[in-house]
């Protein structure tokens, strides 16, 4: 039996819902093979309302891990919260040499329940050492306007400027992720590939239990395109499993809460509204 490699380079989240532990929850529901690199790790202190820390691991501890992981063979690779711009041109230089085809940069700027960009030069280090290297970006608003350098996109409008201004930027396929619906009841992330724009929705779901749904969205991509997937129908499969673990998530502890990444699985998963925009 020879399962398919997936390789996450992120950071590790030591509460479990988000980064390098979401992304490989989420390659083994895919029956992929998948490794981690770690870039940082992040704690939440519980006796400071779960306050962030993040701890950037040496960069020749990145280059071994990534040595070692790239020997073996990788199908597909997603990158997650890589933290100063020497880990972000560690990596560039490694995706550069692995010339791997399918690699998802999730341009992670931010921990979740912060608002500033975790290191302001990591913007333009992504550009010129990530980008080039990318299949695909899935960026959040804010992230789009980070990497469009314009202002967090709003309207529909506005995203898709944000998406073309990526695209400029030489990665072939953009998501912008929780972007406006087409109806205000839907969650809606917005693909761009060149030719048109489609709007993939599913209904929203009344919950603050999310935590790790951008990194699971990401990583259900990686291994849906490992796994032979087009690029379309990997957005597609990934847009479902990512809304199922929502609708499933639960919580952790008074502080936060969890998707599950099992969910589709055990459950089900929503069909998805395809909207040409």
């Amino acid at each position: 039996m020879t399962l398919n490699k997936t390789l996450t380079i992120a950071g590790s989240d030591a509460s479990g819902g988000a980064g390098l532990e979401a992304d490989l929850k989420t390659f083994q529901e895919y029956n992929t093979y998948g490794m981690a690199a770690v870039t940082v790790i992040a704690t939440m202190d519980p006796d400071h309302y779960w306050a962030h820390d993040v701890y950037t691991l040496p960069t020749e501890v990145l280059r071994a891990q990534l040595k070692t992981a790239f020997s073996t063979g990788i199908d597909a690779v997603k990158t997650g919260m890589l933290s100063t711009e020497e880990v972000i041109k560690t990596v560039g230089q490694v995706l550069a040499q692995a010339h791997t085809p399918n690699v998802v940069i999730d341009p992670v700027m931010v921990c979740k329940g912060e608002d500033e960009v975790l290191n302001p030069g990591n913007v333009e280090a992504m550009k010129q050492y990530l980008l080039p290297y990318a299949l695909m970006t899935t960026p959040n608003l804010f992230e789009a306007g980070q990497l469009a350098s314009m202002k967090t996109p709003k309207t529909l409008e506005e995203v898709k400027i944000a998406a073309k201004k990526i695209m400029a930027l030489g990665v072939p396929h953009v998501v912008i992720k929780g972007c406006q619906g087409s109806q205000p009841h839907y969650a809606a992330d917005l693909y761009y590939d060149g030719q048109q724009f489609i709007l993939f929705e599913t209904p929203k779901v009344d919950t603050t239990y999310n935590h790790g749904a951008g990194c699971t969205f990401a990583a259900a991509i990686t291994a849906n395109l490992a796994n032979g997937k087009t690029v379309e129908e990997a957005v597609i499969a990934a847009k479902a499993f990512a809304a199922a673990s929502i609708t499933h998530g639960w919580q952790l502890n008074q502080y936060v809460g969890p998707v599950l990444h099992g969910a589709s699985s055990q459950f089900g998963a929503p069909a998805i509204i395809k909207t040409i925009v």
